[in-house]
């Protein structure tokens, strides 16, 4: 059980945002912390501490106003940590080659291998040939409906038909490297972490998972311990206090 950092790029800047709030129109979102500092500052503050395998993610869509600004940031903190991040948003298997050239260690996919809101097997066959199983993280973020977890997609807006259970995590684990998980509707609360999500990913036993959504508190890293069995990494984000929060990077950025 590993901590795994973050650097969320939103309309430009390096931020924290609650994960439900996020609407693409008008590039709105509910923020938690905005900061003043170039994501090429956390990506060297994690490349001096050694902290390899945590995530950038751009939060806006090809298109937005703001794209090509929350693009810069992602290439600015990719050159300062060369293999040292992944690099998620907008990812298909014509750019993954790019990303992976501007010195990300893996790809992180969601959308492009979930449209219209099913499981498109074509798109991720296209990009295991294009960057291979080893460069690949699915991200299978989720949301509860009618007791069950389900993947959405599109910055977390949409709801997939794909249920998130051990025979999902069984079968795609053939197709990447990794998983990364948010439990949406408690990310960016500091509110705890979705319980029956965590225990259901500690309990399976395959390839490296990373969770993120609600641990607020190193009394929630604990529990989050006990929950997980020590067999999940972590992801914190608004709690942290880098991004204005409370618990101590300095404290965890070793793991727990």
């Amino acid at each position: 059980m590993r901590f795994r950092p973050c650097i969320d790029i939103h309309n430009g800047k390096v931020k924290q945002i609650v994960g439900g709030s996020l609407k693409d129109e008008g590039d709105s979102a509910r923020t938690n912390f905005s900061s003043d500092l170039d994501a090429s500052f956390y990506a060297d503050l994690y490349k001096k501490d050694g902290l390899t395998g945590g995530h950038i993610i751009l939060l806006n869509p090809a298109g937005s106003a703001y794209y090509e600004a929350t693009r810069h940031q992602a290439l600015l903190a990719l050159s300062a940590w060369p293999g040292g991040m992944q690099i998620g948003g907008g990812i298909t298997a014509d750019n993954a080659g790019e990303y992976l050239k501007s010195g990300a260690s893996h790809v992180i996919v969601t959308s492009y291998v979930f449209q219209s809101g099913t499981f498109q097997k074509e798109n991720l066959d296209k990009l295991l040939a294009a960057v291979g199983k080893e460069r690949i993280v699915l991200d299978l973020s989720c949301r509860k409906r009618d007791g069950d977890y389900y993947v959405v997609t599109d910055r977390w807006q949409n709801f997939t038909n794909m249920r998130l259970n051990r025979e999902t995590l069984d079968a795609l684990a053939e197709c990447c490297d990794e998983f990364l998980i948010h439990g949406v509707d408690v990310e960016g609360k500091r509110s705890g972490m979705e319980e029956e999500l965590v225990h259901m990913l500690g309990a399976w036993n395959g390839i490296p998972v990373t969770y993120a959504g609600g641990i607020g508190s190193l009394e929630d890293l604990e529990r989050f311990r006990e929950v997980s069995g020590g067999n999940v990494d972590f992801t914190i984000g608004s709690a942290l206090d880098l991004f204005g929060g409370n618990v101590p990077y300095e404290r965890i950025k070793g793991g727990m």
